[in-house]
């Protein structure tokens, strides 16, 4: 195998069918607990760090996409916590306590689930954050690589990794290290993790409309801002959710 677009390509498209074929059934069942939570007038939250944070945004917010969703990102502490903007970093995402002020800042109701992503799965304030929606309730989906997890020892105290808490967990398919076209004396490139989560995530997200669909319910899901009557569609439908989707940050 080759360092070239082509190569990289065969390798993604590979990973997309290995992907939809193994984790179709998990789909299902991360969409039957998501489209439950909706019918009961819940919200669902989106959770990632680092490069995991596209998946929130893919879930969260977005044209085609379900209107009772709110991201939740680490900068929520600077940005509607009050904490310096310097506590950002690059290894915020292993600190435990961190899981904690997130929490509590974030619009939450016992009706709603959580889908977190984190291609590792072990950092301390994921797993953190996976065992507070556990302990309060709520249903769990998780979005890692099984493999590049298997291969990992947990960051977090309890020893656990975020696979371990969740009620259904998709596996990405991403190699251990993400990257998938060997260099030569070591190393890789061309990381697969965010295709393949965005590929779940909007598995996911179908299969979720076509449950309400078939319960003869209307889903409500965004128009892109970007066409007319957009904007007018998608208020009509937040204001449902005031104070309880946060859009922006």
């Amino acid at each position: 195998m080759t360092v070239s677009a082509e190569d990289y390509l065969a390798v993604v498209t590979e990973t997309i069918g290995r992907v939809a074929e193994s984790q179709r059934a998990a789909v299902g069942r991360a969409a039957d607990l998501i489209a439950d939570a909706v019918r009961a007038d819940g919200v669902v939250h989106a959770f990632g760090t680092g490069h995991s944070e596209a998946l929130a945004m893919e879930i969260a917010g977005r044209a085609g996409g379900l209107v009772p969703t709110n991201r939740i990102a680490l900068r929520d502490l600077v940005l509607l916590g009050g904490e310096p903007a310097d506590q950002l970093g690059p290894f915020l995402e292993r600190d435990p306590a961190v899981a904690h002020r997130l929490y509590e800042l974030a619009p939450v109701r016992p009706t709603d689930v959580f889908v977190l992503a984190s291609n590792s799965g072990v950092n301390g304030a994921m797993v953190e954050f996976a065992t507070l929606v556990k302990q309060r309730g709520h249903g769990l989906v998780a979005i890692t690589s099984a493999q590049h997890s298997g291969r990992m020892t947990s960051r977090h105290p309890s020893g656990r990794k975020l696979a371990d808490l969740a009620d259904v967990v998709l596996d990405n398919g991403a190699p251990y290290g993400d990257a998938t076209l060997p260099l030569p004396g070591g190393g890789a490139v061309g990381a697969v993790s965010s295709i393949t989560a965005a590929l779940l995530a909007q598995q996911v997200t179908v299969e979720v409309v076509a449950r309400l669909l078939a319960a003869g319910e209307r889903p409500p899901v965004y128009l892109s801002a970007n066409i007319p009557d957009g904007d007018a569609h998608n208020a009509a439908l937040e204001a449902r959710y005031a104070g309880r989707i946060r859009r922006g940050s």
